[in-house]
């Protein structure tokens, strides 16, 4: 928490939201003593990203995973794409934190994948016009793959935006999980989404391989 909160002030964003979802690691105290706006919803990724959407001011909205991090930099490549009328939002190249060699591949693979398909993660700092997002409602209360789902639907509002500078993510959980069995697990749950398998049994089978 301490490293999201540093970089949100030295992000050069005209708002920065933090939306705890029930936090119990003292995560709360934290915000109170940061100066930055906070508020709570109920907890769930989708939940909480609609819950800040709904009270930020902003024109574009960019969606920060507490385990990625970004700069100045990144703010104002986002505000010199949304230039463009016709682009309704984009996402960021990634880069992932950890010493395995692995690490470089995957991400490779990642912006690789998500440049041709035009469907982001997550982890790749999703921005999107407000105008946008209300139009779609936001993110779709379900227990996973809410971020694939949503820019799957915000390619049909418009030009998707592919940065290649890279925004900084966790590689925790290939590290702690197995390299191998983490990226089987993902393409496994990616590909029983794609066929229509309902999110909730996704979310189950994701807690059981953890």
């Amino acid at each position: 928490m301490p490293h999201l909160l540093d970089g949100l002030r030295q992000s050069g964003a005209d708002e920065c939201l933090v939306v705890d979802g029930g936090s119990t690691d003292g995560s709360r105290d934290l915000l109170a003593q940061s100066g930055i706006r906070w508020l709570t919803s109920p907890a769930g990724r989708a939940a909480q990203m609609n819950a800040g959407a709904q009270a930020a001011g902003g024109d574009v909205l960019l969606f920060l995973h507490a385990d990625t991090k970004l700069d100045a930099s990144h703010m104002q490549a986002v505000r010199r794409v949304m230039r463009d009328p016709h682009i309704a939002g984009g996402r960021f190249d990634v880069s992932l934190t950890g010493s395995h060699p692995a690490l470089r591949v995957i991400a490779w693979f990642i912006n690789l994948r998500s440049r041709f398909t035009r469907i982001s993660t997550g982890d790749q700092a999703i921005f999107v016009r407000r105008e946008a997002f209300e139009s779609l409602k936001g993110f779709a209360g379900i227990q996973l793959m809410e971020d694939i789902e949503f820019s799957r639907r915000m390619k049909r509002q418009g030009g998707i935006a592919c940065l290649k500078k890279k925004i900084l993510t966790s590689g925790r959980r290939w590290e702690q999980h197995g390299i191998l069995r983490t990226v089987l697990l993902m393409w496994r749950l990616r590909l029983m989404f794609w066929l229509g398998v309902s999110p909730e049994k996704l979310a189950a089978l994701y807690r059981e391989a953890r």
